[in-house]
């Protein structure tokens, strides 16, 4: 009956007071960081519903595959942590026009097309607990599609008529190609560093991060200072955001977020909870990894088996506390500005990415 509870919750029974507590804990844990996530939402809510709606028009071809495909990805969940970093940043420096939807958009659309074609390279089946685009069109189609939304953020970048912001969101696009070409070097080599994988995640994924952030500062017409620290902030942030994805693919959590677990463990993907086990564990560890990463020969049972060495060298602890380092950065980036709703926002979603490993 007791079985699905925590283990230290089960030490007492059912019944027993410290397994209430545990309950009570975690569910309180798990309300508070989707109030985190409900507040920042709320704060941009009409701006991102008008995004939403920019989203769709700007989707619309005669070449009815194009929205349909789009459309599946879009639709198919995500916070759009990344276009309302931009609507945040843009309310925290006081701006009051409209320039930052149509540029949350461009973001929006940067971001779908690197996952229409990570999932190609990567040959993933699921996107968020779904049929993946390439799993259903096909690879050419998913390909050719990303290209479209890759061209469409583009035309937003140029309607906007802001060099500047055209210049720090094509430049977040070719970081983030380089960043994935990083990747497919690195990508089932166990001799791997710590250095190189962070260069790819701050490539890949904190890039666009620090851009949809910075660009809030440069639509507000702020100076460079209060620029330069939401670059910093979303930079941060972003790493953050990454290591803990890599966590969570070793991680019963993964399941509850509409997510397969260990993926990155049967694409043979260096990630820093692998790196740190690899270097902590001895020759014969180090065995097993180079057998199921490099050579990806994998049998039943060589997940859970890598799974226990992480928790034996305490490595996914460990990049959960390297992203509580990055976080505490992004929080720092943030003194600059004066108290309001909005740094609070920005503020509780360092939290919110971080705590999602629990």
């Amino acid at each position: 009956m007791a079985r699905g509870l925590p283990k230290q919750a089960r030490a007492r029974g059912f019944y027993g007071v410290r397994v209430v507590a545990t309950i009570v804990n975690l569910e309180a844990s798990r309300r508070a960081k989707s109030k985190a996530l409900d507040a920042l939402v709320d704060l941009v809510d009409e701006e991102l519903k008008a995004v939403n709606r920019t989203i769709v028009a700007r989707m619309h071809s005669p070449v009815a595959l194009i929205p349909q495909l789009a459309g599946h990805i879009v639709a198919a969940g995500g916070k759009r942590l990344r276009p309302m970093l931009t609507l945040a940043a843009a309310k925290l420096c006081g701006y009051p026009g409209e320039r930052q939807i149509q540029l949350a958009t461009c973001v929006e659309f940067i971001h779908t097309a690197t996952l229409l074609h990570d999932d190609v390279v990567d040959d993933s089946e699921l996107r968020r607990g779904q049929s993946s685009a390439n799993a259903i069109w096909g690879n050419q189609s998913s390909v050719l599609v990303g290209d479209f939304l890759f061209s469409r953020a583009f035309e937003l970048m140029v309607e906007d008529g802001s060099l500047k912001v055209l210049q720090i969101l094509s430049r977040a696009s070719s970081v983030i190609a380089e960043g994935e070409v990083h990747q497919l070097l690195t990508s089932n080599d166990t001799e791997t560093s710590e250095a190189q994988y962070l260069e790819v995640i701050q490539a890949k994924t904190a890039e666009l991060f620090a851009a949809a952030a910075r660009i809030g500062a440069v639509v507000a017409d702020r100076p460079d200072v209060e620029e330069e620290a939401l670059r910093v902030y979303g930079l941060n942030l972003g790493i953050a955001f990454q290591l803990i994805d890599d966590v969570l693919d070793y991680s019963a959590r993964q399941a509850e977020l509409g997510k397969t677990v260990g993926d990155d463990f049967r694409e043979g993907k260096i990630t820093l909870p692998v790196i740190l086990a690899f270097r902590r564990g001895d020759d014969g560890e180090r065995g097993f990894w180079k057998r199921t990463l490099e050579a990806l020969e994998q049998s039943e049972g060589d997940l859970a088996h890598a799974m226990e060495l992480m928790k034996r060298h305490n490595s996914l602890a460990d990049t959960v506390n390297r992203a509580r380092h990055y976080g505490a950065v992004a929080r720092d980036a943030l003194g600059i500005f004066p108290e309001s709703p909005v740094k609070a926002a920005l503020l509780d979603i360092i939290d919110f990415c971080i705590e999602r490993a629990y």
